[in-house]
């Protein structure tokens, strides 16, 4: 990551209230609705994400989107099953291309033409799909990556676009690329002296020139948690919309939060390059609420709020006035997401894996808070816990927890988590239930060698929920599985450096 200049101990400086600039600049993939000018929609979009072991059937989500008012969902992809649940729903969609398929529709048209009758076309003429806008691949030119999309990203775009023409559906489907903040810069600290990323200047010039002739929105990721996440000395206040901090100062343009703040220096990266009409849309935004010390309820409702105020209010930023188009991040949560990133990962949703309402959250259409999914079916209610009769000192207990976490889910354990304050039993305990629940109450999935018992008193406490899963096609009858993590070595050992201590 790029420096944003030196920090300063003490009265927090500019340079240190904007260093959130570039630690924003570092994830994610999202999408919205504008045409090639900035111009005010109304509603609220969210992106639909579908990594999870037991999801909820897409009949309920779609219903649950409609009963809240939502009528704008990115999907990650174009899966028949969530695009025929969006039929005749009058919910406005962006499709997904993941980054693995932009090789093939860059170097084929016919691939191009293929995918857009397959996913696109059919959708919308026989089913009733809205569908407005084509994700072309997501954040591809993060340097995780190491260039590996720079070269079929736009031929992919391109391509794309003269398939959606070719059938007849150019005018009414765009296209565009989620892109992470990290695609611009500002030098000197200050949005006014934002400017493209110098390694992809040329790419983005091209990019731009094609989204602009074409209508197509520039689309990025913001995430202010990121600010926290990858520097403790942030100013946690500035995150915030309601922030109490020393506001910037940039040449009479005052930034009181880093939203605005990294916003702007993309207007102004994008004005310096000619392109200063092109549409944003800010496809993803959100808070976590689990998996770091600073991800947790209050914070995300805080966030979330704050930002849905200013949107419903139509307040936009210095540089732009009106209505900012955004796509909350996310819906629901994703038990199957990688870590890689982080622990929070699995727990960017407005809702719970099986549609309950986190927090009070007010969308600003009508309804005062969020209306849970319905007609949600669990397991049975029992949890798998380390047996009363187990010894902590037993050496089967480091393998069976490792184990446990490595193909389940234990990210809401660690310093300052919902289940942050377990003692040594607690948290096996909860490493054995969500293996348990993960394999659908399997028998075989509580049978940790001398260690593991079933139990129907349920061992949660406090804010540390211990979880039982939603019932799903997939569960009656399910053979014992083992569930692929992108969960390393590293992460089991320090699991259970934190369980024993």
């Amino acid at each position: 990551m790029r420096s944003m200049g030196s920090l300063k101990q003490g009265v927090v400086s500019r340079r240190k209230l904007l260093v959130g600039l570039l630690l924003l600049f570092y994830f994610y993939g999202g999408v919205l609705l504008i045409m090639d000018c900035v111009v005010v929609v109304s509603g609220i979009g969210v992106n639909w994400g579908t990594q999870a072991t037991h999801p909820l059937p897409p009949s309920t989500v779609v219903r649950m989107l409609k009963d809240n008012g939502i009528d704008r969902v990115k999907l990650f992809d174009a899966d028949s099953k969530y695009l025929n649940a969006l039929a005749n729903s009058g919910i406005q969609v962006m499709v997904g291309i993941p980054n693995e398929m932009l090789s093939t529709l860059a170097s084929s048209v016919q691939a191009a033409e293929n995918w857009v009758a397959k996913n696109v076309s059919s959708h919308v003429s026989s089913n009733g799909v809205d569908i407005r806008y084509v994700a072309v691949g997501n954040e591809p030119f993060l340097p995780t990556f190491n260039g590996t999309f720079i070269g079929t990203t736009l031929p992919a775009l391109q391509n794309i676009q003269a398939a959606l023409i070719k059938a007849g559906l150019g005018t009414r489907i765009k296209v565009t690329v989620p892109l992470n903040a990290d695609v611009y810069q500002s030098q000197s600290n200050l949005p006014s002296e934002g400017d493209l990323r110098t390694d992809i200047h040329d790419l983005m010039l091209q990019i731009l020139k094609f989204l602009s002739d074409n209508g197509g929105p520039f689309t990025v990721n913001i995430y202010p948690f990121i600010s926290l996440y990858k520097d403790p000395s942030f100013p946690i206040d500035f995150a915030f919309f309601d922030s109490n901090s020393s506001p910037i100062n940039d040449n009479g343009r005052v930034y009181e939060n880093v939203f605005d703040a990294n916003y702007d220096t993309l207007v102004w990266a994008l004005q310096k390059n000619g392109f200063g009409n092109l549409s944003i849309i800010v496809g993803e935004i959100g808070w976590p609420t689990d998996g770091d010390k600073n991800a947790n309820l209050k914070f995300a409702q805080r966030f979330n709020q704050g930002f849905m105020s200013r949107v419903n209010a139509g307040k936009g930023t210095p540089m732009r006035s009106g209505a900012i188009d955004a796509y909350l991040f996310s819906l629901i949560d994703e038990d199957a997401k990688s870590i890689q990133p982080g622990n929070f990962e699995r727990h960017w949703g407005l809702l719970y894996f099986d549609g309950q309402p986190k927090y009070q959250l007010s969308l600003g259409n009508g309804r005062n808070g969020l209306v849970a999914a319905k007609d949600v079916h669990y397991l049975a209610q029992k949890w798998c816990v380390m047996s009363p009769s187990a010894s902590l000192d037993d050496p089967q207990v480091a393998a069976s927890v490792s184990y446990a976490c490595g193909n389940a889910d234990c990210t809401s354990l660690g310093y300052g988590t919902s289940c942050g304050n377990l003692d040594a039993r607690g948290n096996i305990s909860y490493a054995f239930n969500s293996y348990y629940q993960i394999n659908n109450q399997l028998d075989s999935a509580c049978r940790f060698p001398n260690l593991s018992a079933v139990t129907t008193t349920n061992p949660s406490t406090g804010d540390c929920l211990f979880r039982i899963m939603i019932k799903t096609d997939t569960t009656a009858g399910a053979g014992e599985r083992r569930l692929s993590r992108s969960v390393g070595l590293l992460a089991y050992i320090l699991t259970f450096v934190f369980i024993i201590m």
